[in-house]
């Protein structure tokens, strides 16, 4: 068997193995943090950041959510950074973007935070301050969800079918769940350009 096809077939795995209430149970959290007002604001790491900005286009574009990714300002981030460390970053933007109980936080990651083992701690952090105000959480992560997952109101794990390719899996599918959310009918406001396209005669 060629790498292509196991690759392959270990997403094809995956897909059988996604658990559909999670995402509706996400999309429900959503639903509820839009009809109050508040933002979504999502939070990622390394691929997991890139998959931020994009998901922050989505929910903006087609489902009329007021969101962000603080990693898109790289200045503040790195300033951030720089004065008072990379385990505070999110937490103290958030605390700058004045976080509400109608706000709603969304995580994609491949582990999901652990402090034991000093993994992403600037999303435990994070977490730990939009429990404390009462935001709603969500998580898509990977493995076997770490910190964000026992503290999400709502979150998708994505399986983990072969330990070599926890990384490429989980960030993969990241997009494959958060352009499930801004597609389903309970959020989905605008048509997307292609699909508009098509249906003109």
């Amino acid at each position: 068997m060629s790498y292509t096809t196991q690759h392959l077939q270990e997403a094809s795995e995956i897909i059988s193995k996604l658990n559909s209430a999670d995402c509706e149970n996400c999309v429900a959290v959503l639903q509820a943090v839009r009809a109050r007002g508040g933002r979504l604001f999502i939070l990622g790491v390394g691929g997991s950041a890139a998959n931020a900005s994009h998901a922050v286009n989505d929910f903006r574009k087609i489902v009329c959510f007021d969101g962000s990714a603080p990693t898109d300002n790289v200045s503040e981030l790195t300033a951030r950074t720089n004065d008072e460390g990379w385990a505070s970053v999110f937490v103290e933007w958030l605390r700058g973007s004045r976080l509400t109980a109608k706000d709603g936080i969304m995580v994609l990651s491949v582990g999901g935070g652990n402090l034991e083992k000093n993994v992403s701690p600037n999303l435990v952090t994070a977490l730990q301050f939009a429990k404390q105000i009462g935001a709603s959480v969500l998580g898509i992560v990977g493995k076997d969800g770490g910190y964000t997952a026992s503290v999400a109101d709502a979150c998708v794990v994505v399986p983990t079918v072969n330990p070599a390719n926890i990384t490429p899996h989980a960030e993969a599918f990241q997009a494959v769940i958060w352009h499930l959310f801004v597609s389903h009918p309970a959020l989905k406001v605008n048509q997307t350009r292609w699909e508009s396209v098509e249906k003109r005669p």
